[in-house]
């Protein structure tokens, strides 16, 4: 197996100085470089319109270096996706640090305006595939479970603010499907939404209840 990926590596390097790529970049810089040209042509193209070649092609490597890195198209979108997206919601979340609910639904919003255009094209990409609009049956899937999590996990956060518990269901409903139009606003729509306006729109869900 090492002597296979030896002469692997070796043929990867031939074809890209036959072809006069660039093989001064380091390891982990190109296979960074490959995911981000990936990024854009998954947010341009779709899943099934991309290609390896096309990303190899705008990387300025040869086929067998990217698949040096991913073994499949598949591979490469499932990694942006059940990683890099992932681990950006989770970072979000983290940066939140407030106790007024209202407050801290505002924030978390309002600095999705504030992410690198990379970080946007992420979140951007996992919208679509949550939405059932690009991806596979293996992604739409790990999306339905956690679709599931998204409102427990919100119920958890809003009830202890609430005057009244009966209306917890309803008021966590709302406020969920009023964040995602938020949000897809400024991912998807390319919005800047004014923390003001955020505000506003949070506050007239949460005011009345809490």
């Amino acid at each position: 197996m090492k002597l296979l990926h030896f002469f692997l590596l070796c043929y990867i390097i031939l074809t890209n100085v036959k072809y006069g790529k660039d093989i001064k970049m380091t390891d982990s810089d190109l296979r960074k470089k490959i995911k981000e040209i990936a990024v854009d042509h998954f947010n341009k193209d779709g899943y099934h319109g991309t290609t390896i070649r096309n990303i190899a092609g705008d990387a300025n490597c040869s086929l067998p270096m990217v698949y040096y890195y991913f073994k499949s198209k598949k591979e490469l979108f499932h990694e942006i996706i059940k990683n890099d997206y992932f681990e950006l919601l989770n970072r979000l979340s983290a940066q939140v640090k407030i106790d007024n609910i209202i407050d801290y639904y505002t924030e978390f919003v309002y600095i999705i305006n504030h992410l690198n255009d990379y970080d946007k094209k992420i979140y951007r990409l996992g919208v679509k595939v949550y939405l059932s609009f690009d991806g596979d049956d293996e992604l739409m899937e790990l999306m339905d479970k956690w679709e599931k999590s998204i409102l427990p996990r919100h119920y958890r956060l809003v009830m202890p603010h609430l005057k009244n518990s009966k209306d917890g269901v309803v008021v966590v409903r709302t406020l969920v499907h009023l964040l995602e139009n938020l949000i897809e606003s400024i991912v998807v729509k390319n919005r800047y939404l004014p923390k003001d306006e955020i505000r506003c729109e949070i506050s007239c869900v949460l005011r009345d209840a809490l």
